[in-house]
């Protein structure tokens, strides 16, 4: 294990086979690797970003996601644009530099309405990163000539048996499209994937963290997988924050000056999952700052951590965590050079 991660200190470069041994191991030494190579390439500063759920309507019928249209027990919801502006006033005043979009597949917000969103945001000086899954080439484009700075828009697994599987009516070769559109418009394009899905190999979770650097991913997010009870996958058992560290801490190894979250589904599954993703490789934390009245009801699965909290709750408790593992709050909008 020594010489593997040696040698993706050096090059920051591992074949599979390399990736599926570290995955299998239970050598710990690959989580202070990656903490030292983010320290080396991003700092000990952390970047908040505000996040901003602002629908929960969505017209696809993910199999492990509690937004899936077939959900019939979900408390549907969308903010108005003024509600939208409201977040980006809210986001400056609480001093984050980047407010994060993010909704179901909601054909109401189309490129004219968001376009207009995303015009408003920038009056504040804020970075605006889009999560609002597929589009056409024209319309991300709208978007960025508008001033979106980032997209997000997870892979969730390279494994295209899988993907078809759990994504009816989707198209595993229009997401790799979407993905490489934005590329191309010069986004900071994110991506990511679940961890733990039913059937998902280990084999399948090395090909998409090789995927995220033949991406040239700028922010990649894993999230463990967290059965929602009303999906199909409602029964399947989780037990994979662990895998999820590793997968994380991998992906800094291979890219390692890019912007690495520690997710929210990791606090949910370990109540110290923030602080061991930020000592594993991870330099991002968003805070939900969706208006009390809707947050509940984004309910991609269930008992989100700090979702019974307010706003400057989770600031407090976010900030003291950060002080107790001795790092700090950036001042910057947390580009991938920056």
């Amino acid at each position: 294990m020594k010489n593997i991660l040696e040698k993706a200190e050096i090059n920051h470069n591992l074949n599979k086979d390399e990736i599926i041994k570290l995955l299998s191991s239970n050598d710990i030494s690959l989580f202070s690797f990656a903490d030292e190579i983010r320290k080396k390439y991003k700092g000990d500063s952390i970047h908040i970003r505000g996040l901003v759920e602002f629908s929960n309507i969505c017209k696809r019928n993910c199999y492990y996601c509690g937004l899936r249209c077939e959900n019939k027990k979900i408390k549907r919801y969308r903010l108005t644009s003024n509600e939208i502006k409201e977040c980006g006033q809210y986001a400056v005043k609480l001093g984050y530099k980047t407010i994060v979009l993010q909704s179901g597949e909601d054909d109401y917000f189309d490129a004219d309405k968001i376009c207009k969103i995303i015009e408003e945001l920038k009056k504040y000086n804020l970075a605006v990163t889009l999560s609002i899954g597929e589009r056409t080439f024209e319309e991300y484009k709208a978007f960025k000539d508008s001033g979106a700075d980032r997209y997000l828009l997870r892979i969730e697994t390279t494994d295209e048996n899988l993907y078809k599987t759990l994504h009816p009516n989707m198209n595993f070769k229009n997401r790799i499209k979407c993905l490489k559109d934005l590329k191309q418009l010069g986004y900071e394009t994110g991506t990511g994937c679940l961890v733990g899905l039913p059937n998902q190999t280990i084999e399948s979770l090395a090909n998409d963290i090789l995927f995220f650097k033949e991406l040239n991913a700028d922010m990649v997010g894993i999230g463990p997988f967290i059965p929602h009870p009303n999906t199909p996958l409602a029964n399947n058992k989780t037990n994979n924050f662990n895998l999820s560290i590793k997968v994380m801490a991998i992906t800094r190894l291979l890219l390692p000056d890019i912007n690495i979250p520690a997710t929210t589904a990791m606090e949910t599954l370990n109540k110290n999952g923030h602080i061991i993703a930020l000592q594993s490789g991870a330099n991002v934390l968003m805070l939900n700052i969706t208006p009390q009245t809707y947050k509940k009801n984004y309910e991609i699965y269930p008992d989100k951590a700090g979702i019974n909290n307010n706003e400057d709750e989770n600031k407090k408790l976010i900030y003291d965590k950060i002080k107790s593992i001795n790092r700090s709050i950036s001042n910057s909008y947390g580009f991938r050079q920056d």
